[in-house]
């Protein structure tokens, strides 16, 4: 099973920017698909982002569509988020998680990370 640590989640004004990462542990993240998650108070997990294998295919949910951007450096074993333009609405803990799919459910997804909170002010 793969261990995934997430960082770089803080506190920003809005139109602000953030970069998340995620890093796994083990030999085998390059098979992995990855996906970035979020939950704020009182809701449920949303999807937000995934990212296949190689980082040629990647796909977004529509609220965060043209504002983040997902990429991987399979090196490094790392998964990253790059968050610009923040809303307050984007306010929530942020997990990244393991699939073999490129889905959305996170029913479908396997390992999880504690998760790094993020906050906009506005």
């Amino acid at each position: 099973q793969v261990q995934l640590v997430e960082s770089g989640g803080g506190l920003v004004q809005a139109g602000g920017s953030l970069r998340l990462s995620c890093a796994a542990s083990g030999r085998t993240f390059s098979r992995y698909v990855m996906g970035w998650f979020r939950q704020a108070p009182g809701k449920e997990r949303e999807f937000v982002a995934v990212i296949n294998w190689s980082g040629g295919v990647t796909n977004y949910a529509d609220s965060v569509k043209g504002r983040f951007t997902i990429s991987r450096d399979n090196t490094k074993n790392t998964v990253y988020l790059q968050m610009n333009s923040l809303k307050p609405e984007d306010t929530a803990v942020y997990y990244c998680a393991t699939t073999t799919r490129m889905v959305a459910l996170p029913g479908d997804y396997d390992s999880w990370g504690q998760g790094t909170q993020v906050t906009v002010s506005s």
